[in-house]
């Protein structure tokens, strides 16, 4: 096990810590909370009513996008003159949450629209030429594609030529050429000025129909009932919780446990969740269940059960769902088992800087989470390959602070196709440029990795003393979230404490204890695979701790507990 680098956040300057206190006065909260808000850019009252009170009222002006005029305009067309409509997504959770809010909300106002969630496996990322083929055949005249589309510049210009237009909703870094699309949809367009940049492909998509309900005088609140699917895209997409997407995810959360749509109650209640939902239980509990989908079947099965608004039928959808994800479970073990061990039994990784595997019979749809386990062993960016249709298809996946899609596409010559972001990416490439890719990719990686993006790192916000916690602490922590990238839930350290108790062993690989400092009250700990520490912890040596606070809910008694991050043993 590599040991964490504790990473403190910058020292307050002098102006900083009177702005902290000058902000722990005006908001009657405690001195660490002040400055918590002040690492997260708040300094004034006015701020951090915007911060604690999201308003939907904040969302830009959707008219900003490039573009959006040209796509509202298409889509009225298409509505006027009868035209057969075509919502295509991507077949991952913000693919399929875009293609249910998209359709589900037209469905309502127009029904000549259909929508198509292209095969992982047969037909691959992106916009295939089996659904230009399936569009033209069954007379569509306008495609909208969500979470995808950006580069597929060559199929929507044999579509225009068949006849059929495109709108593109992408949130996806473009290429150099943009497709012929009527309508280009995308923040990261370099000649895209809308603010904020950072929308999932299920936001852009909300952001379209928010165009066009405000250029036909539609109640919003049609369209904000939707929130419920965004904030699902919003979480599992691991997009930053910042500006637009926190507004958002913030009234998404609100929906999700107030009034979720039949499918996501549905998907819930087979996933045992319980109690108040936040971004956390939608990333691990409900994420990877649509997910599934996809990856053991056909993603079009997620999207029918989001779309369901009969309980018998959302119940049986959920129930079909919920058994691919416990077969992704066991390919994701068993592939997850084998990688590993094909890094121990290398000598070419004792001194590699990244990881490239490649083995044929591997699933497809479980690559990308097998690349995640391997960097939580061995901390450095990796790519796994399977074989698909006689080539080798990978997913790749980072370590914070290197760009791996720049790494990937400085191999372009060896590859057939790639796309992603910074720390997630997709790539096709003949299987004889396997091995030249992986020493190519290694080489590129050790050039420009930095000995520290190598180690793992828990950032911690602040030295905290355990005497500073009681429940008006957490209650206003608590209403800092949604949490997530961008707004992480707040890490902090604990030094020098002692145990008030023995230490207990559970599963053999989870370590509870409680535990004081000086005159504080006694907390309970929980280590989630940190068994190691617990021959270090009975012999008595001081140590430290970092973790986030949280409420234990046992038998309706609600108490505050540590989650440990680490611990360091002095």
């Amino acid at each position: 096990m590599i040991e964490k680098r504790w990473i403190h956040n910058t020292e307050f300057t002098t102006e900083q810590q009177q702005v902290a206190q000058e902000l722990a006065e005006s908001l009657n909260v405690s001195l660490p909370l002040a400055r918590l808000l002040v690492q997260r850019g708040i300094h004034d009252f006015e701020q951090s009513r915007l911060f604690f009170r999201p308003d939907l009222a904040h969302l830009h002006n959707p008219f900003l996008m490039k573009d959006m005029s040209l796509a509202v305009e298409r889509i009225a067309s298409a509505i006027a003159n009868g035209e057969k409509i075509l919502i295509y997504g991507d077949y991952d959770v913000d693919g399929t949450t875009s293609v249910a809010l998209f359709y589900g909300f037209l469905k309502r106002i127009y029904a000549n629209l259909d929508y198509y969630i292209p095969d992982r496996y047969e037909e691959g990322y992106g916009v295939s030429w089996q659904s230009i083929e399936w569009a033209k055949e069954n007379g569509f005249k306008l495609i909208v594609t969500l979470d995808c589309g950006i580069k597929s510049v060559d199929k929507v210009t044999v579509a225009a030529e068949r006849g059929i237009d495109f709108i593109i909703c992408d949130h996806h870094r473009p290429g150099t050429e943009l497709p012929p699309a009527v309508a280009v949809l995308d923040p990261k367009r370099n000649d895209c000025e809308y603010p904020y940049k950072e929308l999932t492909g299920c936001g852009v998509g909300f952001k379209l129909l928010q165009a066009f309900c405000m250029q036909h005088d539609m109640d919003p609140q049609l369209l904000y009932n939707y929130l419920d699917l965004l904030v699902v895209s919003i979480a599992s997409d691991i997009v930053p919780i910042t500006g637009e997407n926190r507004v958002l995810a913030y009234y998404g959360l609100q929906r999700l446990n107030a009034a979720p749509r039949t499918g996501i109650k549905a998907l819930i209640q087979i996933a045992g969740l319980s109690g108040t939902l936040d971004i956390t239980n939608v990333v691990f509990g409900l994420g990877p269940r649509i997910n599934a989908a996809g990856r053991i079947k056909h993603a079009k099965e997620a999207v029918r059960l989001l779309l369901s608004e009969r309980d018998e039928e959302a119940q049986e959808f959920a129930q079909e769902i919920n058994r691919h994800n416990s077969e992704r479970r066991n390919f994701d073990t068993s592939i997850t088992e084998q990688a590993l061990l094909m890094i121990e039994n290398d000598d070419f990784f004792s001194d590699a800087k990244s990881t490239v595997l490649y083995k044929e019979d591997w699933h497809k749809g479980v690559i990308g989470i097998v690349a995640s386990r391997c960097i939580e062993k061995y901390h450095r960016p990796t790519i796994i390959l399977t074989q698909s249709h006689g080539k080798a298809a990978g997913s790749a996946r980072s370590v914070p602070g290197f760009d791996v899609y720049e790494a990937i596409e400085e191999c372009a010559d060896l590859l057939e196709q790639y796309g992603g972001h910074t720390f997630a990416a997709g790539l096709t490439l003949p299987l004889q440029n396997v091995e030249a890719f992986r020493m190519r990719f290694n080489d590129i990686v050790s050039s420009r990795i930095l000995p520290d993006q190598l180690v793992p790192m828990i950032h911690i916000d602040m030295p905290l003393e355990l005497e500073a916690i009681n429940p008006k602490f957490y209650n206003i922590l608590r209403q800092m979230g949604p949490f997530g990238p961008g707004n992480m839930t707040p890490v902090f350290e604990s030094r020098h404490v002692t145990l008030a108790g023995r230490p207990t062993l559970m599963k053999e690989k989870h370590i509870k204890f409680e535990v004081k400092q000086n005159d504080s009250d006694v907390f309970t700990a929980i280590g989630f695979g940190m068994s190691r520490f617990y021959p270090d912890l009975i012999s008595g040596k001081p140590f430290s701790i970092c973790y986030c606070l949280e409420e234990n809910n046992f038998r309706d008694k609600k108490t505050l507990q540590l989650s440990l991050k680490d611990i360091k043993i002095h």
